[in-house]
């Protein structure tokens, strides 16, 4: 496996789009703004004008793109993925997006003769440009072995979580898990500031021990420093928490403080915040 077709070059698909490239693989890119990725062309990478002649000519296609809506435009239709990637290519969506997209994939992409998995990240920007991602998987575990060393390029933590579909299950409960973990963080350092204690001693005080997480280690710092530059964006992060939440609820299942905390979200993107940084969730305690 050489060529590879990358769909979607935006924040973190630059980082792995250069990552695939430093393993050796041939990468042709397409993205809906070609100025935006002249300096990954300029490195090496392979401009297409389509999704059409993206994939045509390659043994594996990775997309990572915005929302559920944009993985459906890409994938399905005349011009998308299914329609055009070679019989026995691998297709591999690397967005966070729909557990049920992912098996409508799996089971398209069986039609066509092609193989399909679901594989989204999580890392950040730091993690793709380090090619440090965690890649948690889901579909055929033949397919996941003919794809890890692509997914070795890219990742370190790289996870092979069962049939179609539970990759994106697997992110929802990473996400789930963080909206506890950032809210939880960003509420210590608005009790901390209300009783007036000094914050960094206190972080230093309480994030090694039980109360310690990613969120209080490396997302507490950048708002001491006023950084709200987005390593996620906080409307994507909405966009993971609706998909969980949405989940939930066809399972039966109450995730009472991810809804609370999409709420606490989705007021800030209401204020014109939702560019930003999902660290700037302490916006909202200090209104």
């Amino acid at each position: 496996m050489k060529k590879i077709g990358f769909i979607g070059v935006g924040i973190m698909g630059k980082s792995m789009v250069r990552n695939l490239m430093k393993a050796g693989f041939e990468v042709a890119i397409y993205t809906r703004t070609r100025a935006k990725v002249e300096d990954v062309i300029a490195e090496g990478a392979i401009w297409r004008d389509t999704v059409k002649d993206c994939v045509a000519d390659r043994d594996a296609v990775i997309s990572i793109v915005g929302y559920p809506k944009d993985v459906e435009e890409v994938y399905f239709g005349e011009n998308g993925i299914l329609a055009n990637a070679p019989k026995g290519a691998y297709v591999i969506d690397m967005t966070t997006s729909s557990p049920k997209l992912a098996v409508r994939i799996y089971e398209a992409a069986k039609e066509a003769g092609l193989y399909a998995i679901d594989a989204p990240v999580t890392g950040g920007d730091s993690g793709a440009k380090a090619g440090t991602l965690t890649i948690l998987a889901g579909g055929d575990k033949e397919a996941f072995d003919a794809c890890l060393p692509v997914f070795e390029a890219m990742g370190k933590n790289i996870n092979y979580e069962g049939e179609a579909g539970n990759g994106q299950h697997t992110k929802m409960c990473n996400q789930i898990a963080i909206a506890g973990a950032i809210a939880g963080a960003c509420e210590a350092l608005a009790y901390a500031k209300g009783v007036g204690l000094d914050v960094q001693t206190m972080l230093d005080s309480i994030s090694t021990g039980a109360a310690g997480s990613a969120q209080m280690s490396n997302v507490i710092p950048r708002i001491l420093k006023d950084d709200f530059n987005p390593g996620f964006f906080i409307k994507h992060f909405i966009k993971d928490m609706k998909l969980a939440d949405g989940e939930a609820v066809d399972a039966d299942v109450k995730l009472g403080t991810l809804e609370y905390v999409l709420g606490m979200y989705e007021k800030l993107e209401e204020d014109g915040l939702g560019e930003l940084g999902t660290q700037a969730l302490i916006k909202y305690y200090q209104k």
